[in-house]
């Protein structure tokens, strides 16, 4: 016991929490006198953005996944908060046309056949692959080998999608609308707010005809400035956090918090490095897409946040004791993971976006694309649940269990 006790009393040093602030400081430095002070800060931010995913455990997939199964809507509900605190704060800014004496834009793009199909084959990524676009981030920062894969076919299938996207924005679709801009701000604001109380309130009484009351949360294990710290963390601070955290990236930035562009990015890079140039594919020759393919990718602000978010998850890991690869991975597991990162590369550039670009940035800007989004996805989700049992066989005692 005496032995026990001692062991408890001194834990190991969060190395992996040390080796990440190192690197957070070093890139910052680097990009600070290479691209400059803002970008430098954008890393920070990331770190910030990687380090709140992961104590919150913030996770759209598994929310979706808990309540199409189960109709538990926490993490549902925990969206709304989310998206109702982003909504409160951008829709001003947004309607002014500038933040802090700069000029800022929303994510508004058009209501397309892309963004319905796109979102849809990213819903079902998000179930097979595991994570969405965020999710993928933060876990595979925090030690899970199998997101690794995810996030290398997520990649790939980013790439793949930019050879196609001018068959795909062909199709039918209807302009931009903002309700920022349509409504005005006010207006939109209380249209925006009712309907995620009526998202959260449906969530509500599904769970409790379920299950007869709300699920209780259950205490962390730390309390105070250590559960700050070390997490876990409940979903309303994540959520809380989340969306301060996009307004500062609106501030910084002069938009929205985005993921996935990157990765289409660094497929082409990476391409170039093996060979294959796309720089005459006509998605790359657009004007500020040539550009990023041209620069070093430290230049691009989506890329460099994305970097920071793996490192803040990797200082959360550490910080919690959490971190601690394994490379035994399923088969089915490993193609789930493949399949999945694909779906979700492809999907995100044909819908504008990810859960963060077109979903949750989306609907701060007033996007009416960012609520098609959402249902295309929620069905893509739902589908992605049921094919989830042959990648997972574990899953099936619980899909028994549930009834669904």
């Amino acid at each position: 016991m005496m032995q026990q006790t001692s062991t408890l009393s001194s834990p190991r040093l969060p190395w992996a929490a040390l080796w990440a602030t190192c690197l957070l400081a070093l890139g910052m430095v680097f990009l600070g006198q290479a691209v400059g002070g803002r970008q430098a800060l954008l890393l920070l931010l990331g770190g910030a953005l990687g380090l709140t995913l992961y104590h919150a455990a913030f996770g759209f997939t598994s929310a979706w996944r808990v309540f199409i199964l189960d109709r538990r809507g926490a993490g549902l509900r925990a969206q709304m908060v989310m998206l109702a605190l982003a909504v409160l704060l951008f829709f001003p800014a947004l309607g002014a046309g500038s933040l802090f004496g700069e000029a800022v834009r929303g994510n508004v793009s058009p209501l397309s056949t892309s963004v319905v199909v796109g979102a849809f084959l990213f819903g079902i990524g998000m179930q097979l692959g595991g994570g969405c676009a965020s999710g993928t981030l933060f876990t595979a920062g925090g030690g899970n080998a199998r997101m690794l894969v995810t996030l290398l076919f997520f990649v790939i299938g980013s790439l793949i999608a930019t050879q196609h996207l001018g068959w795909w924005f062909a199709l039918p679709s209807l302009p931009p609308t903002s309700l920022v801009t349509r409504l005005g701000v006010l207006p939109g604001i209380l249209v925006s707010l009712a309907a995620f109380a009526l998202i959260a309130g449906v969530s509500v009484v599904l769970e409790r005809r379920r299950h007869g009351s709300l699920e209780v949360t259950v205490p962390g294990e730390h309390q105070g400035a250590a559960r700050l710290l070390r997490g876990s963390w409940p979903l309303v601070w994540g959520a809380i956090a989340l969306a301060i955290l996009n307004f500062v990236t609106l501030a910084l930035a002069g938009r929205p918090w985005g993921v996935t562009s990157a990765f289409a990015l660094w497929g082409a890079k990476g391409a170039g490095l093996l060979g294959l140039d796309v720089s005459d594919w006509a998605f790359w020759q657009q004007p500020a897409n040539a550009r990023a393919l041209a620069e070093p990718f430290w230049f691009d602000v989506t890329s460099v946040m994305n970097l920071g978010i793996m490192l803040g998850a990797l200082a959360a890991a550490g910080l919690a004791g959490r971190f601690a690869p394994s490379l035994r991975i399923p088969a089915r597991s490993l193609v789930a993971a493949v399949l999945g990162g694909l779906l979700l590369g492809y999907g995100a550039r044909l819908a504008y976006g990810c859960n963060i670009g077109a979903y949750f940035s989306g609907i701060a800007s007033g996007s009416l694309h960012g609520w098609l989004w959402l249902v295309a996805a929620f069905f893509g989700n739902s589908l992605g649940v049921r094919l989830r049992p042959f990648f997972f066989p574990g899953e099936r005692r619980v899909e028994r269990l549930t009834g669904c």
